[in-house]
């Protein structure tokens, strides 16, 4: 696997490649890996003839006080998962090569989108995510991009973003990676202590309820929230964030439910703050 630190060296490899006449999938990650990741990787394998993971965590879409220096790094992990699943090229700049110190272009979604569910309490989070994915888009320039379905909000806001820029990249959603308990993979999982950890799984299992009572005809997405909300509420060490039903495309809240409904939730677990979600289509 080519690890590569320059925009130039991703670029001069891509061309080559599309020379080829080779398509070419990105995977954008902020590193500490997981099955999660893998999964998105596999995915593109099995899609595109060469597959690109981009190792960065962006600083423009960490607000103060959230975790930038903590965040879990470990590029040799990284490195030794990516090589195992068939990733051709790994980007792991440094923050001077995607960012100049006076950088005052910004790539935003100016509709209610970014201002719901996450964006609420992370207001220059979304702001940050495009700006850095539209980077790896024009540094990349693949064929597909591929992203978990987890991160619901970002991928549908990237889609948008996509759609709107006339980018002509497939956006390839990729279903979400669980442990044997039913908790969803992440990287911030690492933060949780072994209590924490075990009160953790009150988030899928709010999100199984919700997917229980869909599968008996539950058409009242109030009803659905409000259920949620209670099974949240049953374990102390949680703190909500959000329980939200919105239109899986714009994001915007509502009270019925019809295809696709998303149920996302944020939950603090102590100071961990962790998301999960189901779709119904």
């Amino acid at each position: 696997m080519i690890i590569a630190t320059t925009i130039a060296e991703v670029r001069a490899q891509v061309a080559e490649w599309k020379r080829q006449g080779l398509t070419v999938g990105l995977v954008p990650t902020m590193g500490y890996l997981h099955e999660g990741h893998a999964s998105l990787i596999d995915k593109a394998v099995s899609m595109c003839d060469k597959v690109v993971a981009s190792v960065f965590v962006n600083p423009t879409q960490f607000g103060p006080g959230e975790d930038l220096e903590t965040y879990p790094r470990d590029f040799k992990r990284d490195c030794a998962l990516l090589t195992e699943h068939g990733c051709d090229m790994v980007f792991h700049p440094e923050v001077s090569e995607m960012y100049y110190e006076d950088a005052a272009t910004f790539v935003e979604i100016l509709s209610d989108m970014p201002k719901q569910l996450c964006g609420k309490t992370r207001p220059i989070h979304f702001r940050g995510v495009c700006t850095v994915v539209s980077k790896l888009f024009n540094i990349v320039t693949p064929d597909k991009a591929f992203f978990g379905q987890k991160d619901a909000q970002q991928l549908a806001i990237i889609r948008r973003m996509v759609r709107d820029m006339a980018y002509g990249i497939e956006i390839v959603g990729c279903p979400i990676v669980r442990e044997a308990d039913g908790l969803a993979k992440s990287s911030r999982n690492t933060y949780l202590s072994e209590e924490e950890r075990k009160a953790a799984l009150i988030l899928s299992q709010s999100i199984k309820l919700a997917e229980q009572l869909l599968a008996d005809g539950e058409r009242d997405a109030d009803k659905i929230v409000e259920a949620m909300t209670k099974k949240i509420e049953t374990e102390p060490l949680a703190k909500i964030d959000y329980v939200s039903a919105v239109d899986g495309v714009t994001m915007a809240t509502v009270h019925d439910v019809q295809t696709p409904t998303l149920f996302a939730i944020a939950v603090y677990i102590g100071k961990t703050r962790l998301i999960d979600n189901t779709i119904f289509e």
